[in-house]
């Protein structure tokens, strides 16, 4: 799995010009999943999201999570994520899980964020979504789990 997280001090989700999903101060990440993914990297991607010291603590050093501070999580897949782009002037999606598995993952995603975290909010899998968001920083980064990551 690869996500890009982002520092943000709004973001939301809009479809069909209605919000869907909307967070405060917190983390958006934007989910990609490949053909090799599962539970586990699904799993290990949440722990990283929900752990990952992003936010300044009071000597302005990156030592906080998002449950640190007590910020949102927004969720929201994004296969593009998942495109092979070392080649040619077009990226191949052949690295991509199918629409069935990815959807599967990411519904557990969420489901298991919810449960260990009360402020998540998600995007929906395969709707065309407008995301507007407001990057603090800006603070993104690229994580991204393997079944041997830890």
């Amino acid at each position: 799995m690869i996500t890009v997280i982002q520092r943000v001090n709004y973001a939301r989700v809009l479809i069909d010009q209605q919000i869907t999903a909307r967070i405060g101060h917190g983390v958006l990440a934007l989910v990609g999943i490949e053909k090799t993914d599962g539970s586990e990297q699904a799993d290990k991607l949440l722990h990283k999201i929900l752990h990952y010291r992003i936010f300044e603590d009071a000597e302005g050093k990156m030592n906080q999570s998002v449950q640190d501070i007590q910020g949102g999580v927004l969720l929201v897949p994004q296969f593009t994520l998942a495109a092979d782009t070392r080649k040619g002037l077009r990226p191949s999606f052949s690295k991509g899980a199918t629409p069935v598995q990815a959807r599967q993952i990411f519904t557990d995603l969420c489901d298991r964020a919810r449960q260990l975290y009360p402020q998540i909010e998600c995007g929906v899998f395969g709707a065309d979504m407008q995301i507007s968001l407001e990057n603090n920083g800006p603070v993104s980064f690229i994580l991204q789990v393997c079944g041997n990551d830890g």
